[in-house]
């Protein structure tokens, strides 16, 4: 049986002709060669698979040639490139710095640079994973980088850039890989696939591509897995079933659906993709990225940012016609809040049927039903037009409208009072539709009077605690017995419901101690004139909610200023433990004995 190689190293390119997406950079190498004009050092550097090492290895085989060709390139014909081509050349040295990183292995390097080349000009030392060497490893390649004999070529590949030292950096010529392209994978794949004998769809081709995220060696590897899984016929539903990709007409099923406003048929939608296997935060991510595709086909300009197949990109240009763009900016803002939320969320699922749901309301008009004057509710009826079938017609209500004082007499929709005469002790009545009690002619002269009370006696209304004239005073009781223990606790329960916008007083007041002086008569003491003039204005409040929930309407409140031995240090965290220590001796044991620190 013949042994088996991976496409990865069987088609590993031999010159730089067949480097794949790397046009410019290899034609910078190739005149380097012809010209003969080489630096001492090169630096590539690039995403993983791009063809690093491999250019490394061509370069090296190439200036060591001894009959280059016209336009650079090695002749596979002498003596040192027979001995490359044999892995035999003693010329062309490649170290992994992954696993040989320390001072040692790079003394071992500088050694070997002392003794000129046997056969050929150059000896080239390739380093690969060169970011992987240790601080002291870099130091020791410092001086001999900088000027080595003259027969010594270094070429150091990375993929990370970043973590070498900037001493090493000036010190190279320094080359970036590009990402391959899904044109051009596709491409290499169909020259593979044709040399192999395997039979092919094109857009099976170009899962592979972007599953391989601009990688040719990840590109060559999904492939030989796609082949051995499909038999030699490799098809778009076996592709996708044997790399678990989630079919793209979902995304095209879904935007459509959203823009129709479809939500019933979505979530639908969304449990047939989770029950075939698939996470719901890949949904999420595999949707934006194709709504960020149809915006991008959406203007011609933008069009060659599309990588993928020609079939794709005409259904992006189909979906791209009927997508408003405002639905496509909201929608990718709206996928990308819950690609950030995803993973500290307790109900992943429910975040993004949320999301779909928001998405596919996007386009849908605004709720006609009044909401009594709260803000608009963010998620609208999903389903309006069924409830609105659902609903039994019944006779339009029948009107009264206002008196005309002019007229003197009144004017009724409906038939039966058509001919009615006017009787003044039966009166229309009109009742408000606003909370403010607000009418069909304006508001009523008791609000206005009630409004303008409220407005001089500088009245303050806190939800969560009652206004002076509130109705519920009338049920409570005038003789309830009250304990110190129960005023501190209901003090701080009232402090507690305080809305946001009183947080700062509500706070304050939290540190406050309420007594009992005379029942049941109160005193408060505030630390500054601040404080006190805050409370002033909120005083009928505080004193009917601790009369409602005390159960005593003969409550009264004192508030005055601190005097000066009657202020107390506020103690921090650490202050207050050293405090408690001191009265219990057995909590700093215990601290002790757990090896506790206070955070």
């Amino acid at each position: 049986m013949e042994e088996y190689i991976v496409s990865a190293r069987k088609y590993r390119p031999a010159n730089f002709d067949s480097v794949v997406g790397q046009s410019a950079l290899t034609t910078t190498l190739k005149n380097a060669v012809k010209s003969g004009k080489l630096a001492h050092a090169y630096l590539f550097c690039g995403p993983r698979g791009v063809g690093k090492t491999t250019c490394a290895r061509i370069f090296a085989k190439a200036i060591n040639c001894q009959h280059p060709t016209n336009d650079g390139e090695a002749c596979n014909e002498c003596e040192s490139c027979q001995s490359f081509n044999e892995q035999r050349s003693l010329n062309i040295f490649e170290l992994d710095a992954a696993s040989n990183n320390s001072v040692e292995h790079i003394k071992k390097i500088m050694e070997q640079t002392r003794i000129p080349p046997q056969l050929g000009r150059y000896k080239v030392f390739i380093i690969d994973e060169v970011h992987m060497l240790s601080q002291s490893a870099f130091n020791a390649f410092l001086k001999t980088l900088e000027e080595p004999p003259s027969y010594v070529i270094f070429i150091l590949a990375t993929t990370e850039k970043q973590k070498i030292l900037p001493t090493i950096l000036s010190r190279c010529q320094i080359y970036d890989f590009e990402r391959m392209t899904v044109a051009d994978t596709i491409a290499h794949l169909k020259g593979v696939a044709d040399k192999e004998g395997i039979k092919y769809e094109e857009e099976a081709l170009t899962v592979i591509a972007e599953k391989a995220d601009g990688g040719m060696r990840d590109a060559l590897s999904i492939f030989d897995q796609a082949a051995s899984f499909c038999q030699g016929d490799i098809t778009y539903a076996k592709v996708i079933e044997d790399l678990n990709v989630l079919d793209s007409d979902y995304y095209f099923q879904i935007v459509d659906l959203s823009i129709a406003n479809k939500v019933s048929d979505i979530m639908l939608l969304l449990n047939g993709i989770i029950s075939k296997g698939f996470d719901p935060g890949q949904c999420v991510a595999g949707l934006a990225r194709h709504i960020r595709n149809v915006l991008m086909a959406k203007d011609p300009v933008t069009l060659p940012l599309l990588e993928t197949s020609e079939g794709n990109r005409q259904k992006y240009q189909q979906q791209a016609v009927t997508a408003p763009l405002p639905f496509l900016y909201k929608a990718l803002r709206l996928l990308n809040q819950c690609d950030i939320n995803y993973r500290t969320s307790g109900n992943k699922r429910l975040l993004v049927e949320l999301t779909l749901i928001e998405v596919a309301q996007i386009t849908q008009a605004d709720d006609t039903t009044p909401v009594a004057g709260r803000k608009p509710r963010r998620l609208k009826s999903l389903f309006h037009n069924l409830i609105g079938q659902s609903r039994p017609k019944t006779a339009a209500p029948q009107v009264a409208a206002a008196v005309t004082p002019s007229a003197n007499k009144s004017v009724d929709a409906s038939p039966a009072a058509t001919n009615a005469k006017y009787d003044p002790n039966n009166r229309p009545i009109l009742k408000s539709t606003t909370p403010g009690g607000a009418t069909e002619i304006g508001l009523s002269w008791k609000n206005v009077r009630e409004m303008a009370r409220r407005k001089k006696n500088k009245i303050s209304l806190i939800p969560g605690m009652l206004a002076p004239t509130d109705p519920n005073m009338k049920n409570i009781a005038t003789d309830n017995q009250f304990t110190q223990q129960e005023l501190e606790l209901q003090w701080m329960s009232m402090c507690n419901r305080m809305p946001q916008k009183f947080s700062g007083i509500a706070t304050r007041m939290k540190n406050m101690n309420p007594t009992i002086l005379d029942f049941p008569n109160l005193e408060v003491v505030v630390e500054n004139q601040i404080q006190l003039d805050q409370m002033t204005t909120i005083k009928g409040s505080i004193v009917n909610t601790l009369k409602l929930y005390l159960q005593n309407k003969a409550i009264t409140l004192n508030m005055r200023l601190a005097e000066r031995q009657e202020q107390v240090k506020i103690l921090t965290r650490r202050e207050q433990f050293e405090e408690m220590s001191k009265q219990n001796p057995a909590v700093e044991k215990l601290r002790d004995m757990l090896d506790l620190e206070l955070a």
